[in-house]
Formats: structure tokens, sequence, C-alpha cells
């Protein structure tokens, strides 16, 4: 009796990703719409992708579950090949950056909650001394109105 191989099949249907990774196909459609993942087509023209795929999702399931924005991720992953395992040292590099997101946003968010301890005792929410509101009223120097709260926001554009 001949002993049968169990070798990987060199292309997945997207039903068999949606399976191995616990995503929906639909988001897989989305991801490709995004250009976060691709597929080629078959004599049928029914999508498949390659097996690189199943880490390209999980990398992108990462990114979202630590709260990664897609357009980071998508920038991320274009300087990526999309054919061919990651490596470590890209990997490596990766995370870093998205370390450094990280990073900011946990220091964003402490000074906010610090800031939010102080206005819960006051209760004024000022708009002209709020700490959270307004800081040091520098919205106030480009005029009356809806003005961006964010300080960081005008930064990121």
């Amino acid at each position: 009796m001949k002993k049968v191989r169990n070798t990987p099949k060199p292309v997945l249907t997207p039903g068999e990703v949606a399976k191995r990774s616990g995503v929906a196909v639909s988001a897989l459609h989305f991801y490709e719409a995004k250009g976060l993942i691709a597929s080629t087509r078959n004599g049928g023209n029914q999508r498949r992708y390659g097996r690189d795929v199943l880490r390209r999702v999980a990398i992108i399931k990462i990114a979202q579950r630590i709260g990664i924005p897609l357009a980071t991720v998508s920038e991320s992953l274009a300087h990526l090949p999309g054919d061919k395992r990651m490596s470590d040292s890209a990997w490596q590099q990766l995370t870093q950056q998205w370390r450094a997101e990280l990073d900011n946003r946990i220091a964003t968010l402490t000074r906010l909650r610090d800031d939010l301890d102080g206005c819960i005792g006051c209760g004024c929410l000022s708009m002209r001394d709020c700490p959270l509101r307004n800081p040091g009223d520098r919205l106030g120097e480009q005029g009356t109105g809806a003005i961006l709260l964010d300080p960081d926001q005008d930064e990121r554009s």
C-alpha cells in the first residue's frame, strides 16, 4: 500500500481561509478591497487565496485587537511582500512601529484620565479653562465656533 503524503493545498477558497482564520468571508472581501490581502481567480472566476494570506489575516486581526487603525495596517503591510512569509526582522520592525503608536495612545489616555479626575472635582467644564476641552484656551486663538478639540488630531492629519 502506497503511503499518501498530506501536502498542503497551494491555494485556498474563501471559505477555507475564513474557517482557518476565524474571520467571515465578507471580512476577507473587505480586506481585499482595502488592499490588505490579495487573491487570484480560477477558471470559473472564483477567488483563490495563497496560503500566505493566513498569516496576513492573523496580523490584521492582531492589529485590530490592539486598536491599530486599518489605514496604519495597510501602510505597514504595503512594505512587505504579499506572497512570502514575513521575516523575523520585518515582524520586529512592524511591532516597533505599532509599539510606538500604542505608547503614544497610552500616554494620551493617561493624561486624559488624570485631567478627568480634576474635572470631576470642579464640574465646571469651562470652555476657557478646562484642561480637557481646551487646554490653555489655545483654540480661542483660532476663532469662535466648533474647533477641533483633540490636540493630537491636527498633527495626524
